[in-house]
């Protein structure tokens, strides 16, 4: 690199080579507002980039990360999944937050040729060329499956990827990985293997009953199977540890200047590797028994098709209960189908069943549990 031209030399937008940062930006223009502005920034003088949160958790806001360690975050990914100098590379995400950017810087650092799609549910429409990486939230991935051969490792995050989903992903060609990441880490700093496993397990069995213990030897496969699907494996150069909460704590010392106190509740398997388990700030406690709806959530996704959640309302006799809130038109079966389920212990069975026609959602397009609750909050 060098003054006039500040990225790798191999670097390609929708197939063109730039001379100069002041090219890239004019092209860029021809792309999207979105990722002109951000490569007007990128290229600025300053040592940071201002970047939204998405909101999933809380509410959205703006934090600035140092460039140094975006290119940091770029080098691991690149050295963790081999894709060096003229990988093709597709970006199908909002270059407004940071997975978006981070595809784009990616391709700067480390050369690649880099297209991009309107970020909608079904990128892979009309898409001919084959590609050596690409990163998507889950929905994307469900509107994808029928080409997503043409995409050779896949990166899902933004969201669990369901039973449904893992089942239907087992034999693809595709090499999928769910990743572990906040904004502030600079995208994921963990990664774990979805498919290609060399046991493939029935959707109703997968993961969920791996944060069950069972001492029954003909399950000794399964569980093993199961486990192995349900580990985040760190980046180098990150070490982790819990708080009293049973959080994640995070130090990442090319990434962020301080560690990173999470509020994902989590079990450390060993230095390298851990499960997660769920949202600390999610916890319903019903009667003095706390519940984790994601996981919860993992085992019903074997018999649910539209999106859901569980969730705490207020009740006078166990505090909160565990209510299921389903999107679309009202269907009977489905809570009948949810209490017969087996893997469910009798606390962790929904007290009553919500439908509501459309979810609210985050900008990145994950459910916003929390507008979502206030639209049955009249019926409760």
């Amino acid at each position: 690199m060098n003054e006039s031209k500040p990225f790798h030399k191999a670097f390609k937008l929708q197939g063109k080579s730039f001379n100069s940062a002041e090219e890239l930006i004019g092209f860029s223009l021809s792309i999207s507002d979105e990722i002109h502005l951000f490569l007007k920034e990128w290229f600025n003088k300053k040592q940071f980039v201002e970047v939204k949160t998405s909101g999933s958790t809380g509410t959205p806001k703006k934090i600035k990360l140092q460039k140094s360690h975006m290119r940091q975050s770029a080098k691991a990914t690149g050295d963790f999944f081999n894709l060096g100098e003229g990988t093709t590379a597709l970006l199908c995400m909002s270059s407004t937050y940071i997975a978006g950017k981070m595809m784009l810087v990616r391709a700067l650092e480390l050369g690649w040729e880099l297209d991009v799609v309107e970020p909608e549910s079904n990128p892979l429409k009309g898409i001919k060329k084959n590609y050596d990486f690409c990163a998507m939230v889950p929905i994307q991935l469900y509107n994808s499956l029928d080409k997503i051969y043409k995409v050779k490792q896949l990166i899902v995050g933004g969201g669990i990827v369901s039973n449904d989903l893992l089942s239907k992903i087992q034999h693809c060609s595709t090499a999928i990985f769910a990743t572990y990441g906040m904004t502030e880490t600079v995208t994921h700093i963990a990664v774990k293997k979805l498919n290609n496993f060399k046991n493939v397990i029935s959707s109703s069995n997968v993961i969920s009953s791996a944060v069950e213990k069972s001492n029954k030897n003909e399950n000794a496969n399964v569980i093993s199977n199961e486990s192995k699907q349900s580990l985040y494996k760190l980046l180098p150069n990150i070490s982790i540890k819990i708080d009293d909460r049973g959080c994640l704590v995070i130090k990442a010392p090319k990434l962020s200047n301080e560690e990173i106190i999470t509020n994902d509740l989590v079990e450390i398997i060993s230095d390298t590797a851990f499960k997660w388990l769920g949202r600390f700030d999610s916890v319903i406690n019903s009667g003095g028994i706390k519940l984790i709806p994601e996981q919860i959530e993992l085992k019903i996704s074997s018999v649910i098709q539209p999106r859901f959640f569980v969730a705490g309302i207020t009740d006078a006799v166990l505090g909160e209960k565990l209510v299921l809130i389903v999107e679309g038109e009202k269907e009977d079966t489905i809570l009948n189908d949810v209490r017969s389920l087996k893997t469910l212990s009798k606390y962790e069975i929904p007290k009553e069943i919500f439908f509501v026609k459309k979810f609210k959602e985050t900008p990145t397009q994950k459910i916003n549990r929390i507008k979502t609750l206030k639209l049955i909050s009249s019926t409760c």
